[in-house]
């Protein structure tokens, strides 16, 4: 099955560079989790040398998703990315569950899941203390002043998208050079602690989970902090040369976020031995302030917020490509795969993408509740998208593929396994978020077959038409 776009009308725009398709991958992936994880990490293994343990075999393994993103990418530079892939290998029903899932669940708790973070952030600043009090209270619901901002942090974002990817765009690549900035910044401060000592790196904690376990638990807290470089393929379709560039960005994107994770973790334990940072909720803010006191953990604070915007950005912008292409298959509503006359943009997938955050923020979730929400079906449909080049490399021996992934198949089959090792410990850790994802993907099977036979219908008619 291929993608049957309409004959006439406005298209998407080819405007994302280089520039913006790297800033896309980087600014993705670095969120608020390299700020945050080295506690869990430290509290899963108790020792600094094997949290630097998970955080290169996290690396690697999400540069392996990324090099088996790149071939995929490369051969099919379609908006919708793992949509594409999945509906070509597999059929319109695995891409449809795939796009559903996407659709209502994915993406819409993953904006809630940065915005309700940055909101978390912003409030640790005491100008912003009010956040947490109801703004709107009727019996039973209230809203925060918090929800507010969130819902509007999410409604800045789309409106950015809305009126141009270029823009959008060029708002992911400036502020990733500022998160970047900052990120060297706090390594800097780091490694001018005068009581940091190359000693921390063999301290221990001795309330550590340890083992095996302990270790895949570290592990999946980093790939957590790896996760979104997926997200440039989504807009595929608005990248130029996307058969240079995609490869490019993602390889080098990957490499990026893996040196600067590398860096800031080496800068934390060199100021911190392992025991402090298994103790500290915020160990990067910590570290620097043992050396600028708590005006260098607000600035810390900063970063994080200014990171997490642009993490957001670059969440609404690949999101509403999902549905866009579902639509523009005939299997979702029409109305979705419209592009603006103007802007050409996915205008209307935008809208109701945020639309559908914005009733989970209203709904009053709290942060950890959206991430076991979105993670377990992410990354699902990560393992799935990623086992599709083997089933293109049998198929389409002789296919056109201007990139392919160094060291197959071992490479993404490797990636193919930490999927599956992360969507084992994301199910078991929260049996009920888990259990709700699998009921929503299976809740898709009838609404396939509704538009299933709507499109049916339609190409029957069509049909008759043009024998008349």
């Amino acid at each position: 099955m291929t993608s049957q776009p309409p004959s006439s009308g406005p298209e998407l725009a080819r405007d994302l560079k280089l520039s913006h398709a790297g800033a896309v991958v980087v600014g993705t992936i670095i969120g608020s989790g390299i700020f945050l994880v080295p506690q869990e990490m430290m509290q899963a293994v108790g020792s600094a040398r094997i949290v630097y343990l998970a955080w290169l075999v996290g690396g690697l393994l999400s540069f392996f998703g990324a090099l088996t993103y790149a071939e995929l990418g490369a051969m099919k530079p379609q908006a919708g990315g793992e949509y594409v892939y999945v509906r070509d290998a597999y059929g319109p029903l695995p891409a449809f569950l795939y796009g559903w899932t996407w659709f209502l669940i994915a993406k819409p708790a993953s904006i809630a899941t940065v915005t309700t973070g940055l909101v978390r952030t912003l409030a640790t600043f005491p100008v912003f203390a009010f956040f947490s009090r109801p703004c709107v209270s009727t019996g039973s619901f209230s809203v925060s002043y918090g929800q507010l901002v969130a819902i509007a942090a999410a409604i800045f974002i789309t409106w950015l998208n809305y009126i141009g990817i270029r823009k959008a765009g060029e708002f992911q690549f400036l502020f990733t050079l500022l998160k970047i900035a900052v990120i060297l910044g706090i390594v800097a401060v780091g490694f001018s602690y005068k009581n940091g000592t190359w000693a921390n790196f063999s301290t221990t904690f001795a309330g550590a989970k340890g083992g095996l376990a302990g270790f895949f638990a570290a592990l999946v807290a980093a790939l957590w902090a790896y996760d979104g470089w997926n997200d440039l393929n989504m807009v595929a379709g608005e990248i130029r040369n996307p058969q240079r560039n995609i490869p490019l960005s993602l390889v080098w994107g990957v490499a990026t976020v893996g040196a600067l994770y590398v860096l800031i973790n080496a800068a934390v334990q060199y100021a911190m031995p392992a025991s402090a940072v298994a103790a500290s909720a915020r160990p990067a803010a910590d570290a620097v302030a043992l050396v600028l006191g708590r005006g260098g953990a607000t600035l810390v604070s900063i970063g994080i917020a200014i990171s997490m915007l642009v993490t957001l950005n670059g969440t609404i912008m690949s999101g509403a490509r999902v549905p866009f292409a579902m639509s523009r298959d005939r299997y979702f509503f029409k109305a979705i795969a419209e592009v603006h006359p103007r802007f050409h943009t996915p205008s209307v997938a935008l809208v109701v993408q945020c639309g559908l955050s914005m009733v989970l923020l209203l709904g009053g979730g709290n942060f950890r509740q959206f991430f076991s929400l979105a993670i377990f079906a992410e990354w699902l449909f990560y393992m799935i998208a990623g086992s599709t080049v083997f089933v293109f490399r049998v198929r389409d021996p002789n296919a056109d593929r201007p990139y392919r992934v160094l060291g197959y198949p071992i490479v993404p089959a490797l990636f193919i396994a930490a999927s599956a090792i992360l969507l084992y410990y994301t199910f078991t850790d929260n049996l009920r978020y888990s259990a709700e994802g699998c009921l929503t993907i299976l809740a898709g099977i009838p609404v396939f077959y509704f538009f299933a036979r709507r499109r049916g219908s339609e190409t029957q008619v069509t049909g008759n038409q043009i024998k008349g």
